[in-house]
């Protein structure tokens, strides 16, 4: 080993310290009221999206009964072919729960990659992947699934979501891009790169764990687009055909006359679980945006403090900080 590889381990080691002590605790989320809400709202959607299809029965089952309000047999009502609609809403709420995770997931990839992987390695790559980021925004992401959709005829769940998460990722990639151009050059990836240490470990150990907040940011943005996408299209006749989802149950609804029958047990279920975790992972994702910013935290702070002080303390506090 040579001697500058020798003395740029000192200057590695004191840079990851000093990293590792001021960052520490900002990267971690505080358990504020906000993340409560949100984490406890959203995990008891998913629980019920993953345990209910197990308790309720056949979700397609038509019974001779027709349109029925709300009773000890059937909790939420049934439709107008006598379809339960409580079994409707727990397969539907696991269907639209997956649409999300896939949709997360691969928003995480494609954005990852163009973003990260392009704004680390630079030169051509870095512009390459820049200019088809930015063709990708500027193709309107509605009108392209809407076309894509209607030209398939049989549309699976795996289809939709994959079609949501084509039109997604380019936003979140370029912001990640961003974020690794300034993170590139701190001094602890120019030490790390010094030392000779390879490529793919720089970004994977000093790159890639400062941007986690940022990326799980992106990851809930992109769960909730591609569950409210789903529900658009769905809503429109151009969602997954032979499954249930929130966005069926809707279009269905529509198509049943429920809102001029009166039929509230039908369509408002579905809308208030969109409402709900849509509102669920926001708070999350409100909550996330305060690590990021550090700003932001400030601020939230400030106004939790203001709510405590009279109007005399306020104007005080106002004119010490002029």
């Amino acid at each position: 080993m040579d001697t500058s590889t020798t003395a740029a381990e000192p200057g590695v080691a004191a840079a990851r310290a000093s990293r590792r002590s001021k960052g520490g605790a900002r990267s971690r989320p505080q358990l504020t009221a906000k993340l409560t809400v949100g984490l406890l709202l959203g995990g008891l959607i998913v629980a019920f999206g993953v345990i209910g299809p197990f308790v309720v029965g056949d979700p397609s089952a038509v019974r001779n009964i027709g349109l029925t309000s709300p009773a000890g047999a059937h909790l939420l009502g049934t439709t107008r072919t006598g379809q339960d609609v409580l079994a409707q809403l727990a397969f539907a709420t696991r269907g639209s729960l997956l649409i999300g995770l896939v949709v997360g997931v691969l928003t995480l990839i494609l954005s990852g990659f163009f973003g990260v992987v392009g704004a680390y390695a630079g030169r051509w790559i870095d512009e390459v992947f820049s200019l088809l980021t930015n063709v990708m925004l500027v193709i309107p992401g509605l009108p392209l699934v809407i076309l894509i959709s209607s030209y398939v005829q049989d549309k699976s769940i795996w289809l939709v979501a994959a079609v949501l998460s084509i039109t997604s990722w380019a936003g979140s990639a370029r912001v990640l891009r961003g974020y690794t151009l300034s993170l590139r050059n701190r001094d602890y990836v120019l030490a790390a790169r010094v030392s000779g240490e390879r490529q793919w470990r720089v970004l994977a150990v000093e790159v890639l764990p400062n941007l986690i907040p940022l990326l799980a940011s992106q990851v809930v943005f992109a769960v909730i687009f591609g569950i409210l996408g789903e529900a658009g299209l769905s809503y429109l006749g151009l969602g997954a055909s032979g499954s249930f989802t929130w966005g069926t149950m809707l279009y269905y609804a529509q198509n049943g006359l429920a809102l001029r029958l009166g039929a509230w047990w039908w369509f408002v279920p579905p809308g208030l679980m969109l409402a709900l975790f849509g509102a669920s992972l926001s708070l999350v994702n409100f909550s996330i945006d305060e690590v990021v910013n550090p700003k932001l935290r400030q601020q939230t702070r400030s106004a939790r403090k203001s709510w405590r002080m009279s109007r005399a303390q306020v104007a005080e506090a106002k004119e010490a900080v002029l």
